[in-house]
């Protein structure tokens, strides 16, 4: 299949970035099926069919909400399931975004052991990386991931990265779905 961004197959390439983020979240929303709260893993097993592009869109949609909202750290509160924690990273590499893939790593390697046996009583993920003194090393790795997000400047790097990979791989953004 040809992967040429001036493909016709694609004319959703050739919108304004506002346009194609909105198709692009269009396409995630009856593809990208499932809770990506829950921690059965049917989220990331039913987005582990779609191509790579949109794949790594849809595991990474829940990262830009959780760093828009809350945080890196927090974000494995919110979305730990093992399975989706590994879209998520393999996504973040897919779309070229390899330093927060790096902090999503170190994130990583802090919170899933600390939250593994969390139950609601142990409290929230900020309390109890309080209680265990690690609370320095979240905050490092937050602000390392708000500042490579940058939303100071209104605009999502998560996002801006879906655009730039759906117009360089079209393909493997919109499969068999042209737009």
């Amino acid at each position: 299949m040809n992967d040429n961004p001036r493909d016709e197959r694609y004319p959703a390439i050739l919108k304004d970035d506002e346009e194609l983020l909105n198709d692009l979240l269009a396409i995630l929303a009856t593809r990208a099926t499932g809770d990506p709260y829950g921690d059965d893993g049917s989220f990331a097993a039913n987005i582990s069919s779609l191509p790579a592009g949109l794949r790594a869109m849809a595991a990474t949609h829940w990262l830009d909400i959780s760093l828009t909202l809350d945080s890196m750290t927090w974000h494995f509160g919110n979305f730990g399931e093992p399975h989706l924690v590994s879209e998520t990273e393999v996504g973040l590499v897919e779309l070229g975004l390899s330093d927060l893939a790096l902090c999503f790593r170190q994130a990583k390697e802090l919170m899933v052991p600390i939250l593994a046996e969390r139950k609601e009583a142990d409290g929230d993920p900020d309390e109890i990386v309080e209680r265990l003194e690690r609370g320095p090393e979240a905050d490092e790795l937050n602000r390392r991931a708000w500042d490579l997000h940058d939303l100071r400047s209104h605009k999502s790097a998560i996002y801006a990265a879906w655009v730039n990979y759906a117009r360089q791989h079209p393909a493997e953004a919109f499969g068999d779905q042209p737009a």
